[in-house]
Formats: structure tokens, sequence, C-alpha cells
């Protein structure tokens, strides 16, 4: 058992009645996943308005693959009641395409991204990421200290992310906020989720009105330009695919930059790997997105479906655990071990299928920068205190602090 696996001393039946909000599941939902996936593979709760869990790497690339039978239509884990007045609003049925789509729809939304997120397309920001990384690490090297996920890891998706949408860097901080409380914060407290939501709609939807005056070379401007079908994309599809890029592409990379910082904490022997053989950090990468695959999705069962012996009835969500799947014994050799030059990694950290995440290789820049510069500038760190880390879940797990020291 390695030292993420710790297990707590077991408060629940997890096969009949999980809670992926419950702090020992956060923070050590390994050995969890483990007895579901060998006692009862595809797990049932009634909390949070019902839901299926999967923790099998089979079962779940089938069900990302049945999109007939589990729909995309609703990708929260835990149901959102609007509020009363919600058809009222001029943001009423903006919805997060193609993630939340799915086909016909889903088939151009998410061509009408795919360009944008390409390899060559992300490469324009390598030089802006190395540089904010810099920067950032320039404020707190000299203390010797620093929170490695407030201080470093959550500043730079929102700053990537403010550059691609043509937004000034100042934004980033009001981004975490709306993020944090339409994805952490607010999938257990309404009076917080609904707020930022509509703030943040209104906000991308003046950017994208102001597009229209005065386009300019930026992501918003490009989607303005595009047409599906020789017809220009329609203004609330482009208002919830910018509210996918921000919502999407922030909180699940800084969750990945301060895991993969958290396990470098901890273990000076791949740090050194790292340095001495810096040729694998892209196997590195794709090996620590394995391990601490931040996301987890849903899914809406479009009719009663049978699935695994689980009698589902239509609507019933099912909770797409990917991060459970990529620490499958039946998939992955050794699974809870992290081995950075692991050669065969088919893992699904990014969803598999149709829905596959269009923003990967943007998230792999970011990750793989944001470890390349640490570890130039700060080579040896360690945990200041281990119980002060704290960690979100639900739909995204990952550390929210994480102090560090360092010579």
């Amino acid at each position: 058992m390695t030292m993420e696996q710790k297990a707590p001393p077991k408060t629940r039946d997890w096969a009949t009645d999980y809670d992926i909000f419950e702090q020992e599941y956060v923070r050590h939902p390994y050995p969890i996943w483990d007895e579901l996936r060998e006692n009862c593979p595809v797990a049932h709760t009634e909390h949070w308005g019902g839901s299926w869990m999967p923790t099998r790497y089979d079962d779940l690339f089938a069900i990302a693959q049945d999109f007939e039978n589990f729909s995309s239509r609703e990708i929260l884990v835990a149901p959102i009641q609007p509020p009363p007045d919600a058809e009222a609003s001029p943001f009423y049925g903006v919805r997060a395409p193609p993630i939340s789509s799915d086909p016909p729809e889903h088939t151009w939304a998410r061509k009408l991204l795919l360009p944008h997120f390409s390899i060559k397309a992300v490469s324009i920001y390598e030089e802006e990421t190395r540089e904010l990384a810099n920067s950032l690490i320039d404020k707190f090297i000299d203390s010797g200290r620093a929170d490695a996920a407030v201080d470093y890891a959550q500043q730079i998706p929102p700053r990537v992310i403010a550059s691609m949408l043509g937004v000034p860097h100042e934004m980033a901080d009001t981004f975490t906020g709306w993020v944090r409380n339409l994805l952490e914060l607010g999938l257990t407290n309404p009076e917080l989720r609904g707020p930022a939501r509509m703030e943040l709609l209104s906000f991308l939807n003046n950017q994208i009105m102001a597009r229209r005056e005065k386009p300019t070379d930026d992501l918003i401007s490009r989607l303005l330009a595009a047409e599906v079908n020789s017809e220009p994309v329609s203004h609330i599809h482009l208002l919830g695919t910018c509210l996918l890029i921000v919502i999407a592409g922030i909180d699940t990379t800084w969750s990945s930059i301060g895991s993969a910082l958290w396990h470098l904490a901890q273990h000076p022997d791949d740090r050194r790997m790292l340095i001495e053989r810096p040729e694998i950090i892209q196997n590195a990468v794709e090996e620590l997105l394995r391990a601490y695959s931040p996301v987890t999705m849903a899914r809406v069962t479009n009719r009663d479906v049978e699935y695994g012996g689980c009698p589902m009835k239509e609507n019933d969500r099912v909770l797409m655990n990917f991060p459970a799947a990529n620490r499958d014994p039946a998939k992955f050799e050794e699974p809870d071990r992290v081995i950075l030059d692991r050669e065969f990694n088919p893992h699904i950290a990014f969803g598999v299928g149709i829905h596959r995440c269009a923003g990967s290789n943007l998230a792999r820049m970011e990750m793989r920068l944001s470890i390349e510069e640490w570890l130039k500038r700060i080579p040896d760190f360690r945990l200041e205190d281990p119980s002060a880390v704290t960690w979100a879940g639900g739909q995204v797990r990952g550390p929210r602090n994480l102090p560090v020291v360092f010579p």
C-alpha cells in the first residue's frame, strides 16, 4: 500500500451508501475504489439525488462509448436545482457544448473547437506559460516556502485561458473564484453556484458582444467567425462553449499540476529522475495524470437499462469515475505505484470516446511546463506539514492548499 493509499477507519458501506463529497472519500479514495472493484464494481447510493458508480476500467470504457443509453445532457455529479426565477434569466438554457451535448449536435460542436486546441495551436502559448511560471516562482523562491497550490498551480491555467479568450490577466483571480463556486463549493451550495454562474455568463456575454463590434485575434473572435453548414454559430451556443472553456480549462488543470507537485514533494527519487532524465517528461505527465486523475463526470440514462446486473432506471445518474478506472490492476501493472517512465499507459484521465477532452493538449502543455520550470528553480522541496494539505473533491479532485518548504 503506497503512501497515498493509507486508509482511515471505514465509516460506511461504500457499495450501497457512498458519498463522493465526504472527506474520507476526498482524501483517501484509493482503498475505497479497490474494495468496490473487488466486491461491487458498480456501486449505488441515494446521496445527492442518487447515482451509480462504476470503478472498473472496462466498465467505464464501455459506458463512455454507449452514448445512446448514457446521455451527456447532465454532466455534474450532483443535481442542481435551478432557482425559481431561472426561466426569466437571459441565460436560461445555456449549456456547455460539446461536453453537455449528444450527437448530432455534439459532432459539429466538437469539430468547432478541435482546431483551436491542437498541439500546434496550443504551442503558441508555451513561451508565455514558461514566463508565467517563472514570474510566479520569483515571488516566493527567496522565502524558502510557498503554497504550491495557491501560489503556483492555481495561478497558471486561469491566466492561460484569459490569454486565449483575449481578456486581461487581472481577471484570473475572478475566474478562479467563479470556477470554484461552480465546480467545487457550489455543487453542494446552490447559494454560491447560482450567482457565480450568472456573473460568469454575464461577463462572457459582454466579451462576445464586444468582439462582434470589434474582432481581435483571440479565440472568441475566431469562434464568432466560424460557420457550421454555412451558417454562423448561434449566440447561445457560442456563450455555452466559452463557458465550457473557462470551467473545464481551469480547475481540472490546476488540480493536475497541484497533485503532481504533491507527489514530487514526497518522492525525491522521482524528482531526481526528472532532473537527470528530462526526456521522460512526457511519460511522466501521462503517469501523473493516470495516478492522480482529477475528473469524475456524470451521464444520465436515456431509458431503463441494465448494466452489469444493475437495473438502472430512466434518468438515473451514472458517475464516470475515470480516476478509479486508471487505478484498475486488471489494466495497469502496479497501478498504485507511480512509475514516471511507464511506457504502456492507456489511461482515460481525459475521458474516452466522443467526449474525450478537447483541451487535453493544452492541459498537457501547461502541466509539462509547470513541472519543468518548478524543478529547474526548486529541485529539492518537501511538504511543510502533510496534515496541512487540503483537498477538493466531487467533480474535480486536487489539492487546494499545499504548503511546501525548500532550501
